[in-house]
């Protein structure tokens, strides 16, 4: 899943309800507060125990859990809706809207059995059938959901068929199926799915409320309109429901009582803050107005470190940076396919990432020399990462990129310049830290003499140009929305919404990008495990030796949560639960 829109620094002021916040002195608040930060956290308290104030991100690009790619957006979505399986304190897969589930001996069949009493936040029944209708629609093209490729486990349904995504209607209709009473789903898959009870806690999985999607839905906009804005039209089945969303602003979620766990929660409010500025976000949370705060100032973060309120969560995922595949970069250069992929592989090894995380990062993040990142399991046993695909020797890595680049004729190691001007401009969304690693990597690379310009563009819209391939080289990141590889390797393949590289997009380059396609194919129905692993291995090679994807570090999770709040907690997939949260 895309990483969230600040993951620790400053931006752009924008305006929140909550007191002090807007106000012109905010960044002088922020020194301030500095100063005595962790002094002022030890002797807060708080009177009002049921409403909780928390800052994510800023405005979110979708709130229809189908349509969600992002992790702060995820976030909302775990707290608002809920699946068949959800995750508890300990990370540990648990029941949710099921009671139980039973698994076939051969592993392709799963039957669950829903709760008695589920409903949705408007009272109306929610049944097996809610599932049905929701996994349906998630999967069609229409809807053209970004995740629609995690549909290729269930028979019928392949995502890069030429004739679209569901080529045996009969099939994938029969796939899962809710009794007569909506009592029992029965779902059937491909082959073996080792993570299959994880897709059941993933957002794009989540229920949706047929009856309040289906009356918004209009030939514009085909997922219905119902979930942008709060109100009436806005269903869900999670612990919280949205009561009101000042757009660019601030979101105010409350109790869910139609929850069938409603009796755990006892915190009735959620305030959330949007904006895209965190100095503002910290220095509300260090004035007591926000009680959890998913971003940290880098000016702030060495004093933030030394509070008892400060905690760095595990993470699996990479931050890295994109190169567009098909950009016209390479033409204006004069390099050929296997010219522009010597380019990539030589601009991979100017970025000095130690650098970035000692500086920027500053919470001791490690160098990524895979994509898919150190602690993820590989299926069948074991670690997945096997190799490194390059030095974290810095300056030995500028030696060689220095070759690299004489070697297709951009520069002259004699007379130490390029041979020719080399530009191009990176894009970001303007959270500070991404764009301070920006101008790290923009002074890394001029140091060779390459002038990169720096394109800063707000979360949603750039989302949205990164999407349609609009950029030349972009920043990127993605927390794994469960433990396997595949996560991290399906998201390329042609026909998948979050190929923000292009690979296969374009019919006359002459990399054959159906190959990979294939093995993502063959590694979903691979019935060997220790076979399966093996071909992701091969999957990540053939990925990696385009060097469009340029790992940059590790992923860890600082924020901060004030010391009376008990019973936040995250998993390793970023996801922040607040529906049993106290207040003591």
């Amino acid at each position: 899943m895309k990483k969230k829109l600040v993951s620790m620094v400053l931006v752009a002021s924008m305006a929140f309800g909550l007191a002090a916040c807007g106000s012109s002195d905010a960044g002088e608040k922020s020194q301030a507060a500095g100063s005595d930060g962790a002094d002022a956290a030890a002797t807060s308290t708080k009177e009002d125990k049921t409403t909780l104030n928390i800052f994510m991100a800023s405005e979110p690009d979708h709130l229809d859990p189908a349509l969600n790619s992002a992790v702060d957006g995820g976030c909302l979505a775990v707290n608002s809706f809920e699946g068949l399986m959800r995750y508890n304190e300990s990370g540990t897969l648990e029941t949710a809207c099921a009671e139980s589930y039973t698994v076939s001996d051969d592993g392709l069949v799963y039957t669950f059995t829903m709760r008695d009493g589920l409903t949705w936040s408007n009272g109306d029944a929610l049944d097996a059938t809610d599932f049905v209708y929701s996994w349906k629609r998630a999967a069609s093209p229409e809807v053209a959901a970004d995740y629609s490729y995690l549909c290729d486990i269930f028979p019928g349904y392949d995502s890069a068929a030429d004739n679209g995504p569901i080529v045996d209607t009969a099939a994938f209709d029969s796939a899962f199926v809710a009794s007569d009473d909506g009592k029992t789903l029965t779902v059937t898959l491909k082959a073996v799915c080792p993570y299959f009870l994880d897709l059941c806690a993933f957002p794009f999985f989540f229920p949706v409320d047929e009856e309040v999607v289906e009356p918004t839905v209009t030939a514009d906009n085909p997922a219905g309109t119902w979930s942008l804005d709060a109100g009436d039209a806005f269903v869900s089945n999670g612990a919280y429901k949205l009561e009101s969303w000042n757009h660019d602003a601030d979101m105010t979620y409350v109790k869910n009582d139609s929850y069938w766990d409603a009796d755990s929660v006892s915190v009735t409010t959620l305030n959330v803050m949007l904006t895209s500025d965190d100095v503002a976000a910290y220095t509300a949370y260090q004035t007591g107005d926000l009680d959890f705060v998913d971003s940290i100032p880098t000016a702030e973060m060495q004093t933030a470190m030394q509070s008892s309120e400060f905690v760095v969560a595990d993470n699996l995922g990479t931050y890295y940076v994109g190169f567009n595949y098909n950009s016209d970069l390479y033409n204006k250069l004069g390099l050929d396919e296997e010219q522009a992929k010597v380019f990539r592989h030589a601009l991979t090894l100017l970025i000095d990432r130690q650098y970035i995380i000692d500086n920027i990062g500053q919470t001791s993040q490690k160098i990524a020399t895979t994509f898919i990142p150190e602690g993820c399991a590989d299926g069948n046993g074991g670690e997945f990462k096997n190799k490194d695909y390059y030095s974290t020797d810095y300056e030995a890595n500028v030696a060689e990129a220095k070759s690299l680049l004489e070697s297709i004729g951009l520069y002259d190691t004699a007379s130490d310049a390029l041979t020719q001007t080399v530009a191009f401009t990176y894009l970001t969304n303007n959270s500070e830290s991404n764009v301070r690693i920006a101008e790290a990597i923009q002074a890394d690379l001029a140091t060779v003499g390459i002038d990169m310009s720096i394109e800063q563009q707000e979360w949603a819209t750039f989302l949205n140009t990164r999407k349609n391939g609009d950029f030349d080289i972009a920043r990127e990141g993605w927390i794994m929305d469960y433990n396997d590889p595949i996560n991290m390797l399906e998201m390329w393949t042609t026909s998948s919404g979050n190929n923000d590289c292009q690979f296969g997009k374009d019919d006359s380059k002459a990399l054959d990008w159906g190959y990979y396609d294939n093995l993502i194919s063959e590694i979903r129905t691979e019935a060997d495990l220790a076979k399966r692993a093996e071909l992701m291995h091969t999957a990540e090679d053939y990925l990696m030796d385009t060097w469009c994807v340029v790992p940059i570090y590790y992923y860890n999770d600082p924020y901060m949560v004030k010391d009376y709040v008990k019973g936040v907690y995250c998993t390793v997939e970023g996801m922040k639960y607040f529906y049993h949260a106290t207040i003591q």
